[in-house]
């Protein structure tokens, strides 16, 4: 019967050519032993060393050289080889470099250089005291064993506190949503302050908008969608989750609004966050539907979960046995779930989806399908953006009608009384002609002649 319910929800991977880990969970680069955190930086973690059925150091190399070549030529990559990127996200990004990955796909570099200062005023303003006062009672929550959110005075509570303060600074009708701080604060793992605002921004804005503003209608319109879901990918598991009353709002909004998190361990939740970036929020789904399949699967687990705590304590508790790294990660990107199919069933579930009378629809046209589209919708603004600015000015072409001609004024006779010809061929040609010396000085010639 398991073997049924996972043909039910499993399609052949598309991308099983190599399924092995581009360093995310297979780094060499271990703390010595002299500190008690392991190589991500949670105190007391069990990460110290790769684990077994690793690659070697010298193909984690190859495949880190394969990642400074793309992002060197990032805008000639996403635009004609954004498969190869896609799959490279699926094997997972190296470690050494997803500081440099992820603020190119989801956008955040083209962000950060458009608005160079932006960051820097809202570093530097005064927050608003109601969300600062909500923030600081947040900052001891995310990630206490991690050795960066220790110390309140800490790098760490300090760049989580200016990171989500200048959000709500940034977009003050949204405010602050207490899963922010655990999105903000793996960015901070990763990134500089800055970069981790502008990534944040793009999490909230581009691949999740409307799930952290205060009515989280987008939130709503998903929990129809993974009920559809998985009524059509695990009839049985539906099933069982409506006889014992739990319904997606009880476990999803902490899967999805956190982006798995506080959920699966960190070198799982790092190999998500890679395909989520590449391929948009269809990921979160693919991973949900496989956290329900491999909690509620067999009838064996169903049969142990009777009532509605039971159910719930098993989606939360996944044994740790189901979710070895590359395993889960192979199982999750052969789920049945394309964009198109995501798309068609949106659309279906906000069409019955009722109005709320507390807050605005859900607008999941303003979500972005990736990394891609990302890309190509900013390239398309930027654009715009430059053919406005440089427009050219188009003279005006005014058309009149032509003007009539005047009428010919009349001729005038020379006015010729008390004038000689002689005179009038002087002012007319110049110096009067010069004849023959007069033979008779007593006579009057023709020239002289008045009228």
């Amino acid at each position: 019967m398991a073997q049924a319910v996972a043909e039910d929800l499993l399609q052949p991977c598309e991308l099983q050519d190599d399924s092995s880990s581009l360093g995310s969970d297979s780094e060499l680069s271990g703390p010595g032993p002299y500190r008690q955190a392991d190589r991500y930086g949670f105190i007391g973690g069990s990460s110290a060393e790769p684990g077994p059925g690793q690659p070697p150091a010298d193909l984690i190399c190859q495949r880190e050289m394969k990642w400074v070549e793309m992002t060197s030529h990032w805008d000639k990559t996403i635009s004609r080889r954004y498969k190869k990127v896609k799959m490279q996200c699926r094997k997972g990004i190296p470690s050494a470099l997803r500081a440099r990955c992820w603020p190119l796909l989801c956008g955040a570099r083209v962000c950060q250089m458009n608005n160079p200062k932006t960051y820097e005023e809202l570093a530097k303003a005064p927050g608003d005291p109601q969300w600062m006062e909500t923030i600081g009672r947040d900052l001891h929550r995310q990630f206490p064993l991690h050795e960066m959110f220790v110390s309140p005075q800490g790098h760490g509570q300090q760049g989580l506190l200016e990171v989500l303060k200048a959000y709500t600074l940034y977009r003050p009708e949204q405010g602050y949503c207490q899963a922010q701080g655990p999105v903000a604060a793996v960015l901070l793992m990763h990134l500089l302050p800055e970069e981790a605002f502008w990534c944040l921004v793009q999490i909230c804005e581009v691949y999740l908008p409307g799930y952290y503003g205060p009515h989280m209608e987008a939130v709503r319109l998903d929990a129809e969608v993974f009920t559809a879901l998985l009524r059509r990918l695990l009839p049985r598991v539906h099933k069982h989750l409506q006889q014992v009353g739990v319904g997606p709002l009880l476990y999803l909004p902490e899967w999805f609004l956190c982006v798995f998190a506080r959920s699966l361990p960190f070198p799982i939740v790092l190999r998500v966050w890679d395909a989520f970036l590449s391929e948009g929020v269809k990921v979160l789904f693919r991973v949900g539907l496989t956290l329900v399949r491999l909690a509620l699967g067999t009838s064996e687990q169903r049969q142990a979960c009777p009532g509605l705590l039971e159910t719930l304590g098993a989606l939360r508790a996944v044994p740790p046995t189901q979710l070895q790294e590359e395993g889960f990660m192979s199982q999750v990107h052969s789920v049945a779930l394309s964009e198109q199919d995501l798309q068609r069933e949106i659309r279906t579930q906000l069409a019955q989806l009722p109005a709320s009378p507390s807050g605005p629809p859900p607008r999941p046209q303003a979500r972005l399908p990736g990394a891609q589209a990302i890309f190509e919708a900013q390239q398309l603004a930027g654009a715009q953006a430059s053919t406005r600015s440089t427009k050219p000015q188009v003279p005006s072409i005014i058309v009149q009608p032509p003007e009539e001609p005047a009428p010919p004024k009349p001729q005038r006779k020379p006015q010729t009384r008390g004038k000689t010809f002689h005179g009038l061929l002087t002012r007319a040609r110049g110096a009067p002609i010069q004849g023959p010396p007069r033979s008779h000085r007593g006579s009057t010639s023709f020239l002289d002649t008045r009228f």
